[in-house]
Parts: structure tokens; sequence; C-alpha cells
């Protein structure tokens, strides 16, 4: 009653400053304030991009958008590290692609309308540019997608150019490209400016009757989730490609990274462990997918989110028929969120 405090409550010092009172508990013996959070949570972005030291100045990247939690706070990052207040600046050049797949997930054109326009306003707000792409896109990629582009070799060492090897030939040809009249990185004319647009409209009917089509010929759940994401990451990686971007950074935090590491051995994809899971995916070839959300579990982001306000969009699950055995990706998430809440070290031991 009032403003007493509860009589089981026992604040907590933060264990950073060692001053202010404890907002959160990330583990059992991390207590922080929200001022120690917010700089343990943006020392953690930045300590993996300098660590993993894949990213070039001035190379155009591409950030994959859900609307979800874990891309929403990675906007969050880029979008800090990019400000001139900020101590170690960020210096490649981002815009953000979102894959509507209202489809699939039994939304009327109506609820498509009104998530797409969410999700505008979410991406307009960030002054990055964007692309909005659909689902049904897939479905007419050219068949050369499923072959790796040409990768970037180097003859200078048995593992692979340096850093600065590496960076002096990008900038070296980002010269050559501006010598030649082709655009040095930034906006392409194909990139959607951070201002005011229509929502764009939806597919073709025939064109959604068709992709649903082929996502019922998957027998199970866990066919339908597989295609799912197959088809997902073909249309991001292409529309990198199409745009001019070397890079992908995706927004799977240490939980997801958990749970398809379970998943993938149940599925008999133990040989794809390091790749499917791992800070750099190479093997696009000319598309690299980055990771650098893989530290955080689901609960600091959550709670980062909240106490900083960053937006999200919530979509609804992939559909599933009635009396359908649930997939192994639901089963595996279950399995291990419900060991997280009795022993909270679960997904941090699987994901080390």
């Amino acid at each position: 009653p009032g403003n007493q405090p509860c009589p089981h409550s026992h604040p907590r010092t933060c264990m950073k400053c060692g001053q202010g009172t404890a907002a959160l508990v990330i583990r059992v013996g991390d207590p922080f304030c929200r001022g120690c959070f917010r700089e343990y949570f943006v020392h953690k972005f930045r300590a993996m991009l300098g660590k993993n030291r894949v990213i070039f100045p001035g190379e155009k990247v591409l950030l994959a958008v859900s609307g979800g939690p874990a891309s929403s706070a990675m906007i969050r990052q880029v979008q800090e590290g990019l400000s001139r207040e900020a101590a170690k600046r960020l210096r490649f050049v981002p815009s953000l692609v979102y894959v509507e797949e209202g489809a699939v997930r039994r939304q009327s054109p109506e609820q498509r309308q009104q998530t797409l326009a969410q999700m505008e306003t979410l991406l307009q707000a960030t002054g990055f540019p964007y692309h909005l792409i659909h689902l049904e896109e897939a479905l007419e990629l050219p068949p050369s997608i499923l072959q790796p582009g040409p990768e970037r070799t180097s003859t200078s060492s048995p593992s692979g150019p340096s850093y600065k090897e590496a960076v002096d030939s990008f900038i070296q040809q980002q010269r050559q490209d501006g010598d030649s009249g082709t655009s040095l990185p930034g906006h392409s004319s194909q990139d959607r400016p951070a201002g005011p647009s229509a929502t764009p409209r939806l597919p073709d009917a025939a064109q959604t009757q068709e992709l649903l089509r082929s996502l019922e010929a998957a027998g199970t759940a866990t066919a339908r989730e597989e295609l799912l994401e197959l088809l997902r990451t073909h249309l991001i990686v292409q529309t990198a490609r199409d745009r001019g971007y070397a890079k992908v950074m995706m927004g799977d935090s240490l939980t997801r990274v958990a749970i398809k590491l379970l998943t993938n051995l149940s599925l008999g994809r133990g040989a794809f462990l390091a790749v499917d899971t791992g800070f750099t995916d190479q093997r696009h070839g000319d598309v690299m997918v980055v990771r650098p959300m893989r530290d955080y579990t689901a609960k600091e982001i959550a709670f980062y989110n909240r106490f900083f306000s960053v937006p999200t969009v919530t979509v609804p699950p992939l559909f599933t028929k009635p009396r359908e055995k649930p997939s192994i990706h639901q089963l595996v998430e279950r399995f291990l969120l419900g060991l997280q809440e009795e022993f909270p070290s679960t997904t941090s031991t699987v994901y080390r």
C-alpha cells in the first residue's frame, strides 16, 4: 500500500559503480543500475565489432530488421555508435531491410498493411535508408542465388589478409570505383530515403497463393520453419547483392543462438554449427553475414528496450494446423527456456 517497499525486497547496490541502487540483476550476482547497465550494453556491442574487425570504415552494411526486440536493439546500438558524441564512433554506412511475411502468418490484407505501416514508421525514425520487401519475392529469385558468389581471396598469407591489408584494399577499390564513375558507399538510388512515403502495395494474390502452396508442400511444421528461414535468408542475401552491400547484420541473440544450436543438432545439421551460430557466416561468398548481438541474452535485450524506450513491432507466429505436432524448433525453445527459469546459466552454458 502507498509507497512502502515490498517487505521481502532487498535493494542491492550496483556492482560496477558501487553507488546507485540496482535496477536489474542480469545474472545471480550481477546487479546493475540503469546508467551502468547502459554502458555495459553499449560496450559489449562495440567490443564485439572491434574484436572481430570484419567491417571496414566507409563500408555499406545492410541491417536485417524483423521488428523484434533483438533487431530493434541492434538498430539503436548502430544509431548511438554513429552519433558524434560516441567515444569510438562506428564508421560504416548502414541501411535497413525488412522482409514482410504476413502471408505465411495468415494475416489478412488489412493486417499486413497495418504491420507494414508500423514498420515503415519505425524504419523512417532511424534516419537510415531502408528496403521493404515481401516474402513472395523469394519465388522470383534467380537460380544463381543457390551458388556462392565470388569470394574475395588474397595470397598475402595462408590464413588470408590482415585487417590493415583488407582495409587498404577496400579503400583502394572504392577509389577506383569513384574514378570509374560508380557510386561510393552511401544512399543508393534504389534505397528508400528516410522520409515519408506511401506504404508499398501488397503482392498479387496469385503470388501469395503460390507461396502458401509451397509452404503447404512441406509436410511438417519443422519443414515449414526450415523453408521459411531458407527463403528469408536468400531474399536478404540477394537484396544485399543487388544493392552492393558486402556485409549483412543479423539480430540473433545469445538465447536464439543457443536454441538454433540444439535445433541444428536435432535436425542432423551438426556440421554447420560453426557457420549457423558463429559471429561470421561466409558461405555466400561475396556477402558476409555477421551477428553482433550474439553475446546478449533475451533478458538483457528486453530490459534495455524497456528502460530506454526502444520501439518494437510484434508479428504473429508462423501459422500451424490444428492438432499438429509442434516443430523441433518450438520444442527446443520450450525446453531451453523452461530450464532457464530454474537454472539461469542454461543458455549461456549451451552457447559457450
